[in-house]
């Protein structure tokens, strides 16, 4: 199937071939992000200072995640989106069909200049990052959630819960709070029990759920009340408390932890100001302004080096938030993605 949409994404490269050059030239760089308070820090940290420095000019867009988008894109020969960020699945998925540029590594200061899962043949690890419990401590005073069977306990925390509308770190989070540790989550999903039982589990929380499919959407969640809790990455909400005034609180324990990355998309008619904005973020005299605007862990090694230490708070890089952390485990869900998401789906549905 994945050599089909190959050979679907090089048919659409060609139909790209012959039209963007026509369609394209006067259209900037488009770089394309998650929205909110991260991209609003993406741009504070590099996308201005960028365009400043060199000339280029460049616009952004949102969106919302999933390989599905970028596929129908560039075998439709849509090629108005250029730089990407994804996730780590979307990455080895696209790599696989052909949607993606593979980058010229050398031109990035070299595969050993980067933390290890942030090197890949297709995409360079843009931020380190994770989803953890989140609550506002105005309406949850005293001690509040701390652990996942915590977040499932809504006799002691009354209220609706918030969660991504995905299968994905939804089935490990009711794992670890049907008591599964952390570091077997994933021998568990990849059995059909395991995978009975967490649903089990959500059937408990369920009518209690609030989906959602922004993380850009959580902060206005919580603070208008309609949820208690929400699963959240925790830059969101700490930029909140510095620019609202706001008192959201989190928890790692049990966080999930995963690299976004940056790829330049295999139909892009700018591959080469594309790659020239790729260096200008990945440099670490660059790279460490961006925990400045929004807390987030950092992929460059003389980056994270460099950084003030203060700056690693609540993020991924403090080894304090990792004594029960989970890495994402993205070629499980490469493998089983499509099967639980018609799942998921399914028992949305009842």
């Amino acid at each position: 199937m994945r050599g089909f949409f190959r050979l679907l994404a090089l048919a659409g490269l060609l139909v790209a071939t012959a039209s963007c050059s026509r369609e394209n030239d006067g259209r900037p760089l488009t770089v394309v992000g998650w929205g909110g308070s991260s991209q609003e820090a993406h741009r504070r940290a590099y996308w201005d200072s960028f365009t400043r420095t060199t000339g280029v000019r460049l616009q952004e867009d949102t969106w919302h995640g999933g390989v599905g988008v970028i596929r129908t894109r560039v075998v439709g020969g849509d090629t108005s989106w250029d730089v990407v960020q994804v996730e780590t699945e979307d990455l080895i998925l696209g790599c696989e069909e052909g949607l993606f540029e593979p980058l010229e590594w050398s031109s990035l200061g070299g595969r050993e200049a980067f933390i290890p899962t942030a090197v890949h043949n297709c995409g360079v690890g843009a931020m380190l990052w994770s989803y953890l419990i989140g609550w506002d401590g105005d309406r949850i005073q005293g001690e509040g959630p701390r652990t996942w069977a915590d977040f499932w306990d809504v006799r002691r925390f009354p209220g609706r819960r918030g969660m991504r509308r995905t299968p994905k770190y939804t089935l490990e989070f009711a794992l670890m709070a049907d008591g599964v540790p952390a570091n077997q989550v994933y021998a568990v999903l990849r059995t059909p029990a395991g995978i009975d039982r967490a649903f089990r589990k959500l059937d408990e929380l369920k009518p209690h759920i609030v989906w959602w499919s922004s993380i850009s959407q959580v902060p206005d969640l919580l603070g208008s009340g309609e949820v208690a809790m929400s699963v959240t990455s925790p830059g969101r909400l700490i930029v909140a408390n510095r620019t609202e005034g706001r008192n959201f609180r989190t928890s790692w324990d049990g966080n999930i932890y995963a690299v976004d990355y940056w790829v330049v998309l295999a139909n892009s008619p700018h591959k080469a100001e594309a790659m020239q904005l790729l260096r200008y973020m990945t440099r670490p005299e660059n790279q460490v302004r961006l925990p400045q605007f929004i807390p987030t862990g950092l992929t460059s090694r003389r980056a994270n080096e460099i950084v003030d230490p203060r700056l690693k708070l609540d993020t991924p890089s403090d080894p304090r938030n990792m004594t029960n952390a989970l890495e994402l485990d993205a070629n499980f869900w490469v493998e089983y993605g499509d099967q639980l998401t018609q799942r998921f789906n399914a028992w949305l549905a009842r």
